[in-house]
């Protein structure tokens, strides 16, 4: 039979579940806007009846329950949305990287403007045409020298920007890689701290909800691939393991760059870090550098009119001569300066040596010094009178030379692009200039487009998790005022079955009272 004490032993287990219920609901309101928090629900399920099924029980109709208990408190949270968020997450942050990048190109470049390259080169070229209007003109010729030096200090100015770009990135990989390392190692910690916690038979809610906020910002750095096991979360990045029960791994810029040359690492703001560095910095910066070889050394071809003179000759050209000549040094020393006797001209751009430079480079090329130091070196004459001695004299006042390289502006020259994954082609240095400008547009749009994408994949993978653990407000009113009304209830219960109590023990035997 039920003992005596039966329904307040019931009345206080609905008590004391409601009251967890009630303590849970007041835990997720508390934790409402809190990052990476999961609602809780406490499972409620009937205790065990007084006389379960056994070979003898009372004769009394039916089981007798005893109440209601709380079996566990749990998460609602769906691993398969963790997953996508993840998943998701490292596009958003590979492409975010690469496109805050390419934004601080196009404001290096800095074109169309008044001071970028493309303007100081119709500068330079219109330089020329005007030298060759009057070739012994002080003013002209100090004119081409300013202009000259001015293109080639912006091809420098460039140059060391984007050289600076790519020590940033360089150390930003770094930085992030030291992030990555201290995630993987509290995620370890919590790993170890979550499997004693469980042991002793406890739901390690909160311990669970921190190891994965760190793991959504893991998934932000890099590319991970996440599995649960009796020892926690193993993590991989490709190939490569991270962590693995309470051991983790410690990243460097270093080993982050092997992995991402060997296709481990292949999403991420570390991903986009490297990729960035590589493909935009320092993919721009060789084709500035091929462009600056180019305009100084590329070939091309120009029509020397009959009557010219050239170098190491004495005889001039009887007819309209095609030449191939490289560059706008090339040309340059098929011209003669001021000096007499005729003197041909040097090479009008060189480099900087004495910066380590074993060539022109967008970061090397110079004004000749020697011309910057005297302009009257500057070639512009193709005509030159012998005397019976044999002498050379170099007719000042004519302007062939400076004629041919004002009309540069509008020759192909030869550029060899294999080194960077294209072929020998043949354009104009202006147009080759506009296409690599053009080429940092596209790549920028392209990359906002898919930082967009991403952006508002990642924000709908999160939408659908949050639907599902995070806390609503007004849900939790409601639950608190049914919880409420159930605690309410079973005191009220807990009261009657006193009162029955009372009136037994108190209230029976006693006739004539």
């Amino acid at each position: 039979m039920a003992s005596t004490f039966h329904g307040i032993e019931t009345a206080k287990r609905s008590l004391f579940t409601q009251q967890t219920a009630l303590n849970t609901v007041g835990h997720n309101i508390s934790n409402a806007n809190t990052a990476g928090y999961t609602r809780q629900r406490v499972s409620m399920s009937a205790a065990t009846p007084m006389e379960p099924y056994g070979f003898s029980h009372s004769t009394a109709a039916g089981q007798l329950g005893s109440g209601v208990e709380a079996s566990s408190i749990n998460r609602i949270r769906t691993a398969f949305l963790d997953d996508q968020y993840r998943s998701e997450s490292k596009y958003q942050g590979s492409w975010q990287i690469q496109a805050e990048t390419l934004d601080k190109l196009e404001k290096v470049i800095n074109e169309p403007s008044d001071t970028g390259i493309r303007t100081l080169m119709e500068k330079f070229w219109s330089s020329w045409s005007d030298l060759s209007k009057d070739p012994e003109n002080i003013t002209n010729r100090q004119i081409v020298r300013q202009t000259a030096v001015a293109l080639t200090d912006s091809f420098n100015q460039l140059s060391r920007q984007l050289t600076d770009l790519d020590a940033d990135l360089t150390g930003s990989a770094d930085t992030k890689a030291t992030q990555a390392s201290s995630l993987l190692s509290s995620i370890a910690d919590l790993n170890g701290q979550i499997k004693r916690m469980e042991g002793l038979g406890d739901n390690a809610n909160d311990l669970r909800d921190r190891r994965d906020l760190l793991t959504d910002e893991l998934s932000k750095l890099v590319n991970v691939n996440v599995t649960e096991t009796d020892d926690g979360y193993v993590i991989n990045m490709g190939n490569m393991s991270l962590v693995d029960g309470t051991a983790a791994e410690t990243l460097t810029g270093a080993a982050l760059e092997a992995a991402y040359q060997g296709g481990d690492l292949s999403g991420g703001e570390i991903h986009g870090t490297f990729k960035s560095r590589d493909t935009n910095v320092r993919g721009l910066l060789s084709k500035l550098d091929q462009l600056a070889n180019t305009l100084a050394n590329g070939e091309f071809q120009v029509t020397v009119p009959k009557g010219s003179v050239l170098p190491g000759t004495t005889v001039p050209l009887a007819a309209d001569t095609v030449m191939t000549v490289q560059g706008i040094n090339g040309l340059h020393k098929l011209g003669y300066t001021l000096q007499q006797p005729a003197t041909a001209g040097l090479d009008f751009f060189t480099f900087d040596a004495a910066g380590g430079a074993a060539g022109i480079t967008a970061g090397s090329i110079r004004l000749n010094p020697a011309i910057s130091a005297d302009s009257n070196l500057i070639a512009s004459s193709m005509r030159t009178t012998t005397d019976a001695a044999g002498v050379s004299t170099v007719v000042k006042g004519n302007n062939t030379l400076a004629l041919l390289l004002g009309e540069a502006k509008d020759k192909a020259f030869t550029m060899d692009l294999t080194s960077t994954g294209g072929a020998v082609s043949s354009a104009t240095i202006g147009s080759y200039y506009n296409a690599i400008v053009g080429q940092v547009g596209v790549q920028s749009q392209e990359a906002k487009r898919q930082y967009a994408n991403a952006t508002a994949m990642v924000d709908q993978a999160n939408s659908s998790r949050q639907s599902v653990s995070g806390v609503s407000t007004d849900e939790e009113m409601s639950d608190m005022i049914k919880f409420q009304n159930a605690y309410n209830a079973a005191a009220r219960f807990m009261t009657t079955m006193d009162e029955l109590l009372e009136k037994l023990i108190n209230g029976t035997g006693q006739v004539g009272r």
